[in-house]
């Protein structure tokens, strides 16, 4: 019998039992809280753990944990359905398919940069709008146009699904991740944007030469594609007229994008804008782009409902992933862990924490793929413990960052990544064997700009 990776939600509530039964069996321990002078923020007092009397959480209280974990992580969860309420009425305009669509179809016979131009335009998606499900709807523009063009599914695929996997782990605007990450982290929004930017660069720049290069590959041979016998029965073109055209309308769209995200970047920076006023402005430019897109008011409103839909899933795994908090705080291990966590690591090289950092989160991304449950899950233990080991609070958001978006490409859990492989019909063992390759230089590229955060004392905490 096969073995069948469990739902997501059924792991993060297998780990809720096992921190269940943790409490019972790890000692409860405590470390004092204290706000900084300088900064105003709490942190822990690395000196302070002390044991305390057991409190292990009762069978009823596993329960309780879900909605308990789902109230206390409610502005984050909102802020999710409010984002993707607001990607679902521009993306229902129509505008999204026809820019993106006009975009490839002019780089049609230009092969050198169409798919370094497409990965870009993808990847400015995942850093800004967390485009990862959002993907799926161009996966079978993508592969159509690169058998017209002579390639194969997977480079059509990868066009698109790395590009905007470049752009979400590079993440310098990503709200489901580093912007909940920062949050949970004490940190400004959006702050240390600067490397984040260098890193994206990187990735994209790793990702465009291993697919281009793979491309050439396949159209000088193309027994060379790793799915070669699947392509011979498939020779589907696209029908370049079918892609919707680009009105005034569509661009009025765009104009109402690119001001809104003005807005955010200088509430962000200026204002101290959070997660409210993003909601508030994300919500604004959704309805705007609809009414000046011409939905009318009644499409308008269930283009948010399917959006908002569209992202159920994540938006409830960082409740069911507080749980895990709220079951850890209510038996009062979390702390003593941390302790053990540190105690472990504290006499080594800060460069070493920060790389065990990163393999940690890379392990977890497999059972909580979601960005935002992932960051709702370990945040609050590795911004404490960053405390105590001596790095910036910046650094251990960044160990998050690619921990949990590199390995999405690859893990068989992830939601996006099994549906754009099932829509392009392409078998996940042909992937994996042909995305390790990228995966290493992926994983190695991000401890080299962990080392470099360390080193540069990433900041600004």
């Amino acid at each position: 019998m096969k073995f069948r990776v469990p739902h997501t939600y059924v792991l993060i509530f297998m780990v809720i039992l096992i921190a269940a039964v943790a409490t019972y069996i790890i000692p409860a321990g405590v470390y004092e809280k204290v706000k900084d002078p300088n900064t105003g923020r709490t942190v822990v007092d690395p000196d302070s753990f002390h044991y305390v009397d057991p409190n292990p959480v009762k069978p009823f209280d596993i329960i309780q944990a879900i909605p308990k974990g789902m109230k206390d992580a409610a502005t984050i969860i909102f802020f999710i359905f409010i984002v993707g309420g607001a990607f679902g009425m521009i993306q229902g305009t129509g505008a999204i398919e026809a820019g993106i669509g006009k975009a490839v179809k002019s780089l049609e016979g230009k092969e050198k940069i169409l798919i370094p131009a497409t990965m870009f335009i993808f990847s400015l998606g995942g850093a800004t709008f967390g485009m990862a499900e959002e993907t799926l709807v161009f996966i079978p523009m993508g592969v159509a146009l690169a058998r017209a063009l002579g390639f194969d599914a997977i480079t059509g695929t990868a066009m698109i699904a790395l590009g905007a996997a470049a752009g979400f782990t590079g993440g310098w605007m990503n709200p489901f991740t580093v912007g909940v990450a920062q949050g949970i982290a004490q940190l400004p929004l959006f702050s240390g944007i600067g490397l984040r930017l260098v890193g994206w660069v990187v990735f994209l720049g790793i990702a465009i030469w291993y697919v281009v290069s793979y491309s050439l590959k396949v159209k000088a041979d193309p027994t060379k594609s790793v799915i070669y016998d699947l392509e011979q029965k498939n020779q589907e073109v696209m029908k370049l007229e079918e892609i919707p055209e680009l009105t005034s309308k569509h661009k009025l769209v765009f104009g109402v994008i690119a001001i809104g995200f003005a807005f955010i970047v200088y509430g962000v920076f200026k204002l101290g804008w959070y997660i409210t006023e993003i909601s508030s402005m994300f919500l604004l430019m959704g309805i705007v782009s609809g009414l000046v897109g011409g939905s009318g008011v009644n499409k308008t409103a269930m283009d948010f409902i399917d959006g908002a839909k569209s992202l159920t899933f994540g938006a409830l795994v960082v409740g069911l992933a507080r749980g895990i908090l709220i079951v850890m705080k209510d038996g009062l291990i979390i702390d003593t862990i941390i302790h053990g966590l540190a105690s472990m690591i504290s006499a080594l090289p800060t460069t070493v924490s920060a790389v065990g950092m990163y393999a940690v989160q890379v392990v977890i991304n497999f059972f909580i793929p979601s960005g935002s449950g992932q960051a709702a899950t370990t945040m609050p233990i590795m911004a404490p413990l960053a405390d105590l080991v001596g790095i910036t609070r910046q650094t251990a958001v960044l160990a998050y960052q690619y921990g949990d978006g590199f390995t999405n490409s690859i893990i068989p859990t992830s939601a996006v990544l099994m549906g754009y492989l099932s829509i392009a019909n392409i078998p996940y063992e042909r992937w994996f064997k042909w995305i390790v390759p990228l995966m290493g230089l992926w994983l190695l590229s991000g401890c080299v700009f962990l080392i470099i955060s360390v080193l540069i004392n990433y900041g600004p905490f």
